[in-house]
């Protein structure tokens, strides 16, 4: 069985705050780069010199040009690309849900799905062609088969969308395909406190119960960064913590310093506690974007995915008002009784 002590989960995707800010910060930074250059540019604009460096043609920017550039929506930014993620990673839990899939699948796919976009901004890569694609390969590594087909179908999607951005989501993760989610942790650790409460009759109950909301905890905690800053032991522990805090059912604390005496880690106690209350603090300033919020965000990114598109907008816009005034206009020249 893989051990999360060896593993890529904790040697290569374990980052701090600052870590994950900069990497944001740069994929935002590149993608408007980018899309400037598109816009400045053309596609057909650039030279390719002789060995091979690329040379930008100095652009004739007419009034016209100067208009129709202040009237483009602008790209997004870090706080409305963070929020376009979000939105997306609810989705993988809903479309998870629709299909049944086990909590594995779903923790899996929303632990690529972010990996995936500390190397990409989403105005690189759309987030719902990626959000299916996570899941599609959450399936195959988690050995729970769906086909790329089934699941287009199942959500009324192409399914050849997903099977194009497979290999590109597989090369963002660099084939670290074995993660380490906090279900499995809940479940031990609450096999542990039976023991350490020596529990019986009303109390098994009870620990049923601390076990399920402990699972709807760690649901809430996986749509937060939490799962890039903090390995999954700490992460169900603090889900544990949150749970037992409604019943009361055990001196969590004193549960905390059994563990650390029974192992051979090195932290104190002091600081196992601040990384629980720094995992709860992500949970309870995480907010969900509701559809209505993601409106304008929605038409940035849609310009930002498709240059063009606002430009075909503008014009179809542009032909609307010109028959509607035609139609106006041939309506007065009517003869009176027509």
């Amino acid at each position: 069985m893989a051990d999360f002590k060896t593993s890529t989960h904790r040697s290569r995707w374990i980052f701090t705050p600052q870590d994950l800010i900069e990497k944001y910060k740069a994929a935002n930074q590149r993608a408007k780069q980018t899309l400037e250059k598109f816009l400045k540019y053309g596609v057909t604009r650039i030279e390719v010199d002789a060995d091979g460096s690329l040379q930008y043609p100095e652009p004739q920017i007419s009034a016209k040009d100067n208009a129709e550039k202040r009237s483009r929506p602008k790209p997004l930014n870090v706080e409305e690309e963070q929020l376009m993620r979000s939105f997306y990673e609810c989705k993988i839990q809903e479309v998870c849900a629709a299909f049944s899939f086990p909590q594995k699948i779903q923790a899996t796919a929303l632990i690529y799905y972010k990996r995936f976009y500390l190397q990409w901004s989403v105005m690189e890569h759309n987030p719902k062609h990626i959000m299916l694609t996570c899941i599609y390969v959450a399936c195959k590594i988690e050995e729970n088969h769906v086909s790329a087909e089934e699941l287009g179908k199942g959500i009324a999607q192409d399914h050849q969308m997903i099977l194009n951005n497979e290999m590109i989501v597989l090369q963002s993760l660099d084939f670290d395909l074995i993660v380490f989610a906090p279900y499995r942790s809940v479940d031990g650790f609450v096999d542990d406190i039976e023991e350490f409460c020596l529990a019986k009759d009303d109390q098994l109950q009870m620990l049923k119960d601390l076990h399920r909301t402990a699972k709807m905890e760690v649901d809430k905690t996986m749509l937060t960064d939490a799962p890039l800053l903090f390995p999954p032991g700490q992460l169900a522990l603090a889900a544990l913590r949150r749970s037992n805090e409604m019943d009361q059912i055990l001196d969590f604390e004193r549960y905390l310093s059994t563990i650390l005496s029974r192992q051979d880690l090195s932290h104190a106690l002091s600081e196992l506690i601040e990384s629980l209350d720094a995992i709860d603090s992500w949970v309870r300033k995480h907010q969900v974007p509701t559809a209505e919020d993601m409106k304008h965000i929605d038409r940035k990114l849609k310009f930002c995915l498709d240059p063009s598109s606002h430009d075909k907008s503008k014009k179809r816009e542009k032909k609307s008002k010109h028959k509607s005034k035609r139609s106006a206009s041939e309506m007065q020249n009517l003869p009176p009784g027509a």
